[in-house]
């Protein structure tokens, strides 16, 4: 499982014109599955990215999480985070989980997101999305359940 984390003053998706997710400030989440993916993975990095101190404090420092500040999710499905680019100019996406094992992950992952108080609004799985965000700073992290 991979997630870009992205701290933003704002972010929203667009699915045929229309926006189906929107937010303040808080996280927007690109979200990745591999075949090998189960829940014991879907826990591990909602847990760590749940508690994150990347926001800043009164000092300046990366100090305060998502529920410090009172910040919200939008959670994109993202399957291109699996992309294989070592062979010619078209990356490969051998690597990523099918619909029927990643839909159900990425549901279970924004559910568990929700079980630890979080709000998260969606994109809509397998859509063609556009996707608008304001990075602040700009903090851009990189979760992988394999390094945690």
């Amino acid at each position: 499982m991979k997630v870009v984390i992205q701290r933003v003053s704002h972010a929203s998706v667009t699915v045929d014109g229309s926006v189906v997710g929107k937010i303040d400030k808080g996280f927007l989440l690109l979200v990745g599955f591999t075949q090998s993916d189960t829940e014991a993975e879907i826990k591990k990095v909602a847990d760590k990215l749940s508690g994150l101190r990347i926001f800043e404090d009164e000092q300046g420092k990366l100090n305060l999480s998502l529920q410090d500040v009172g910040g919200d999710i939008l959670s994109i499905s993202q399957f291109t985070l699996y992309a294989n680019c070592k062979k010619g100019r078209r990356p490969g996406f051998e690597e990523a989980a099918k619909g029927e094992i990643s839909k159900p992950l990425y549901e279970a992952f924004n559910a568990y997101l929700r079980s630890l108080g979080h709000h998260v609004e969606e994109g809509i799985f397998g859509a063609d999305m556009k996707v608008e965000l304001l990075n602040d700073g700009p903090v851009t992290i990189l979760l992988e359940s394999d390094r945690l």
